[in-house]
């Protein structure tokens, strides 16, 4: 009974928590990492060699979260998506922005197109990637700028804005991933 109480405290474990950082949107990532060795030094089940079973349990738990909360937090776009699911933000719409849906519609006939054997549609994927792909990069500078600006001066206005950008985001990376898979596939044909 006691373990399940000690699982469950664990998985309501906060990873800013864990790794003792301030929860930010913004975060020193030699800081980040700097805590996250420290604490696995610390919890570490070589450690506990010698301790009793409950305490061995407990530190491959904390270890597991430290994984966990780091593998979370160095990446700005998981750490994004974390911090809005801890404010209660749900960030999993997958809806084509309205200002690419012609783009989108082209892309789509040009990936058809390709699949049913028209090499000729290669130009144009190609073309539809690269600039996809500077869509994605203008995404991740946009929600850099929004972490700072949240960070300083925190607003569910804010949140909302960094929400619809990775949504946005997550729809062109997506159309990239896409757009890449298909070009490789009929390379190798």
């Amino acid at each position: 009974k006691e373990l399940r109480l000690r699982i469950v405290l664990l998985c309501l474990m906060n990873y800013y928590e864990a790794l003792g950082v301030t929860p930010a949107l913004s975060l020193d990532m030699e800081d980040l990492k700097k805590r996250f060795y420290d604490r696995s030094r610390q919890w570490h089940p070589d450690r506990f060699s010698r301790a009793s079973a409950a305490e061995q349990d407990h530190a491959l738990e904390m270890t597991a979260v430290l994984n966990d909360a780091f593998r979370t937090l160095r990446e700005p776009v998981a750490r994004a998506e974390y911090f809005l699911k801890e404010q209660g933000l749900d960030a999993t719409r997958n809806e084509a922005p309205p200002e690419l849906l012609e783009e989108v519609f082209e892309l789509n006939m040009a990936l058809e197109e390709l699949r049913g054997g028209d090499t000729s549609a290669r130009g144009p994927l190609t073309e539809a990637r690269d600039r996809f792909g500077a869509l994605l990069r203008e995404s991740d500078e946009e929600l850099s700028s929004l972490f700072s600006q949240y960070d300083f001066a925190p607003s569910d206005d804010a949140l909302h804005k960094i929400r619809a950008t990775l949504n946005r985001r997550r729809y062109i990376a997506n159309l990239v991933r896409d757009v890449d898979k298909e070009l490789h596939v009929h390379s190798a044909n």
